[in-house]
């Protein structure tokens, strides 16, 4: 039997490992069982360890791996993990090998009976250091029209390792829906001074637009408004394996 704080936690942990590859941190835990420290989190690691349900990799960061999950009804009531109103990105992947994601949207210019579309490559964006966009449009790729919505799209390649902890990792290609407006929390391609160009969260703090990493190795960076103009809004990622 777990308890019911074992049962959210253990589900938690799953959900952020399917989404993102791997285990969410301790304060990410924290927060969302809304316990006061840590030291809570290590005691129920340590009860879902000893129950054979988890399995901790002492020689990694943040490694955990989910053996097995209770059956539904046998064990305590789940009381689900409401998001937050801010809630991070989650990104839609598509993995090499797949077709189509659930879900589907209209998209002019079908490439072929699979039921994609092509769309401009512009070469690596940095999700670490800003670099100066690519505008070729003779590299492009082809795109599952459900990863995409209304509107005009291009994909950018991912350099740098700043945004993983919203689950976008080096070499991933995120598909970007082109637009000059985007609201605080999404994460955007932002154009700085007219010359710089990197994937970010964005903050609006009056007069000023912040640019925060999903990494806490990476500082915020914060500009006056006029500097950053926003390219577009990341809407999925496409990663091979």
């Amino acid at each position: 039997m777990l308890t019911r704080k074992q049962h959210q936690l253990l589900l938690y942990i799953d959900d952020h490992l399917r989404r993102t590859g791997y285990s969410p941190s301790f304060d990410e835990m924290k927060d969302a069982l809304e316990l006061r420290s840590k030291s809570g989190i290590h005691r129920l690691i340590s009860a879902l360890e000893e129950r054979g349900f988890l399995r901790r990799h002492h020689h990694r960061a943040r490694a955990l791996e989910v053996l097995r999950l209770p059956h539904m009804g046998t064990e305590a009531p789940v009381t689900t993990l409401a998001p937050s109103s801010d809630a991070a990105f989650v990104p839609a992947v598509l993995s090499q090998g797949q077709t189509e994601l659930e879900g589907a949207f209209s998209e002019a210019s079908v490439a072929n009976d699979r039921q994609t579309v092509s769309i401009p490559l512009y070469g690596r964006i940095a999700a670490g250091l800003p670099i100066e966009a690519m505008q070729d449009d003779s590299d492009r790729i082809e795109v599952p029209i459900s990863l995409l919505g209304t509107g005009e799209h291009y994909a950018l390649t991912v350099a740098g390792d700043s945004m993983i902890e919203a689950g976008i990792l080096d070499g991933d290609i995120a598909i970007i829906r082109r637009r000059e407006t985007a609201e605080n929390g999404q994460i955007i391609v932002a154009l700085i001074d007219e010359q710089e160009v990197t994937l970010k969260k964005l903050r609006r703090r009056g007069s000023m637009i912040a640019l925060e990493a999903a990494n806490r190795e990476y500082e915020t960076r914060i500009f006056p408004a006029e500097r950053v103009h926003i390219q577009g809004r990341l809407v999925a990622l496409f990663r091979q394996y």
